[in-house]
């Protein structure tokens, strides 16, 4: 019998500790099919967040690097200026890379540093609890804005993407979804177009993955898979918004 589908190489064979529904594991697979098919995995090291994703390292079969809180564009920074042989890409979450971590991620994006950044937005703090991020609807009812977001008071949802995308640097910037199959699908390009570009030594990459959070929204897998379309992709939308192959000066789409 021919093996159609089968465990990536670069992923672990690892019980996952995600909730029901959370779509870290999805995002988990793209990156490890895209090593593989990119005959990558041998010479990649993944920085590994403080967040839901803490423990990444258990689900990749090839080097990690744990950072503090916020500092895996430093540590990526490193590594990769030190081993520029190396793949190196960050995983972090929106508290890690879009809070503590802002101003890691825009000075490693606009000195153009040669690593991948690979950012799940569920916005939400995942691990700790189901506070407000800066990636939170407005209207989201979290345990820190138990009245919803306040955008009066806190302001509004942080768009990385478009953030990044106006910077003069070259880059490749896309958001794409891990919801359902037909995002997956893009998502998988855009991945293996962000670790091609950093293969052949040519940009800065970043992809911010949409993901669900059944536990801390409150609602059930399903549910949160509409809430996904419903809520957060007419304010994210998913596209790619920078490419060096079609940037001039650096601005967004």
């Amino acid at each position: 019998m021919k093996t159609i589908f089968k465990r990536p190489e670069a992923l672990a064979e690892t019980p996952t500790h995600y909730c029901p529904g959370c779509t870290h594991g999805v995002a988990h697979r793209l990156i490890a099919e895209v090593l593989d098919e990119l005959g990558l995995r041998e010479r990649t090291v993944g920085i590994v967040p403080v967040g839901c994703s803490v423990l990444a390292f258990n689900y990749f079969n090839f080097d990690c690097q744990e950072a503090s809180h916020g500092r895996a564009p430093a540590v990526a920074t490193g590594i990769k200026r030190g081993r520029p042989d190396l793949i190196v890409f960050t995983y972090q979450g929106d508290g890690d890379l879009a809070s503590i971590g802002m101003a890691e991620i825009v000075h490693a994006a606009n000195r153009g540093e040669k690593f991948t950044a690979v950012f799940i937005n569920n916005a939400v703090y995942g691990m700790t609890g189901g506070q407000m991020a800066p990636t939170t609807m407005p209207g989201q009812v979290t345990t820190t804005c138990p009245a919803g977001r306040d955008v009066e008071q806190v302001g509004y949802p942080i768009r990385m993407c478009e953030l990044l995308a106006s910077l003069r640097t070259p880059g490749f910037v896309e958001r794409v979804a891990v919801h359902q199959p037909k995002y997956i699908i893009k998502a998988k390009r855009a991945l293996k177009k962000a670790f091609q570009y950093q293969a052949d030594n040519r940009c800065f990459s970043f992809v911010e993955c949409l993901s669900t959070c059944p536990t801390n929204w409150g609602l059930t897998p399903l549910k949160a898979v509409q809430w996904v379309d419903e809520t957060m992709i007419p304010y994210y939308p998913v596209k790619n918004f920078k490419s060096p192959e079609t940037e001039g000066e650096g601005d967004a789409d």
